[in-house]
């Protein structure tokens, strides 16, 4: 894909004002590293991610925007165009770079997190985060939109439970896992930032990635925080 714009960095996108927050309370601590969301298509890390950037004062990006950015076309033009593999290099590209940027939160395709380099970097370099949610949430969500590569042509459900028995597994090694429910997006938020805070407030006790939970598959002995 040929770059006509500067996928490495980090735009600044205006997030929207919700007035019922307000933004990062005194015993939030900062993040200090980058908020990375992963999950399946339809789990609303995008619409999540632009709030949660909101409340900790740090810069929101979508890597989908900025893939378009970098190849001076739509995602589903790359995947016409150039197929699979050439989205999931140029993914790659852009994920790896945006890393190397100051921290903020960043809403990955569902696919970004099952490249091992990619998932090398998340879990060496941020805090990664599954956004889970159900089949029937999912399949809801997605028929909002008719322009997702891999829905074309097949049935949206099935689809989605195979993507969930291939890649729920590979989601699980995330450090936080918060569940997508089907309600106004700021309970999914509050969630979130509670997830966030036991999360750092386990990492300056020296406790780590310690809480309750699951064992992610991907880091012996390191149990995942999962909130719902």
């Amino acid at each position: 894909m040929a770059a006509t714009g500067a996928p490495g960095a980090v735009s600044r996108m205006p997030s929207p004002r919700l007035p019922r927050y307000t933004r990062v309370m005194s015993d939030d601590p900062n993040p200090n590293r980058t908020i990375v969301l992963v999950g399946l298509m339809g789990a609303g890390k995008s619409c999540i991610g632009r709030r949660l950037a909101q409340q900790f004062d740090l810069p929101f990006v979508d890597a989908d925007r900025e893939i378009e950015a970098a190849a001076g076309c739509s995602i589903a033009e790359i995947f016409e165009r150039h197929g699979e593999q050439a989205f999931r290099d140029g993914e790659r590209r852009v994920i790896l770079r945006l890393l190397e940027g100051p921290p903020h939160v960043l809403a990955t395709g569902g696919g970004a997190f099952m490249d091992p380099e990619t998932r090398a970097a998340i879990h060496a370099k941020a805090i990664a985060i599954w956004l889970r949610a159900d089949l029937d949430l999912l399949v809801k969500r997605v028929s909002r939109r008719n322009d997702r590569p891999l829905l074309q042509g097949v049935d949206p459900r099935e689809k989605l439970a195979a993507l969930m028995k291939e890649r729920d597994p590979v989601y699980a090694e995330a450090d936080i896992v918060v569940d997508s429910i089907d309600a106004p997006p700021e309970e999914t938020v509050t969630t979130m930032r509670r997830a966030l805070r036991a999360y750092l407030d386990a990492g300056q006790t020296g406790a780590g990635k310690t809480g309750g939970g699951q064992t992610g598959g991907g880091q012996t002995g390191s149990s995942r925080r999962v909130a719902s």
